[in-house]
């Protein structure tokens, strides 16, 4: 009997624990206030882990770029800082949006500096790396992946750190091409 209720309880905990859209998570911003992810329902969206220190750093001016062309067509890009990959986002929230904003002229939404691999991963990052299929954890490659996420909240494509937020794998998902 304890071990059917323990099954019970373990069983009824991971649905009503089960992410399954990007619209289910709070975050926090660079400001360090509340940014919930259900405000941007119907838009595409692009989440990338970002580091100040890092060779891919020059792509903030593509990203900013990106956001620029496309923000006025339901798309938005949200930045989360992270320091997991050689020790390359050493900053302070308060640093780095400006650092963004000096270096590169960042206008769209940041985020607090988060962890995106190894067992305190964020919540989010949890979600976005968990193969919804399998249940495997695929870990984050390196600094600026980026995550397409379509209008319904959903996981579409993952891209390649290497990748720059212009090619055209990512705008014309965006343009819906």
């Amino acid at each position: 009997m304890k071990s059917f209720i323990l099954f019970i309880v373990i069983f009824i905990g991971g649905i009503s624990s089960a992410q399954t859209t990007i619209y289910d998570f709070k975050v926090t911003d660079i400001n360090d206030e509340s940014f919930d992810l259900a405000s941007l329902k119907g838009k595409k969206v692009m989440i990338v882990n970002t580091a100040s220190k890092c060779g891919l750093t020059p792509q903030y001016e593509d990203l900013q770029a990106l956001y620029e062309k496309y923000k006025d067509e339901n798309f938005v890009i949200i930045g989360f800082p992270a320091n997991d990959f050689m020790k390359q986002e050493p900053g302070s929230n308060e640093e780095i949006a400006e650092f963004c904003q000096l270096n590169y002229g960042v206008t769209f939404p940041m985020m607090a500096k988060v962890v995106v691999k190894g067992e305190n991963k964020t919540a989010l990052f949890k979600y976005l790396t968990t193969n919804k299929e399998t249940g495997k954890t695929e870990e984050i490659k390196w600094n600026f992946q980026k995550f397409l996420i379509n209008e319904k909240g959903e996981i579409e494509k993952t891209i390649s750190p290497s990748v720059k937020p212009l090619d055209e794998s990512i705008t014309s998902w965006i343009e819906g091409d």
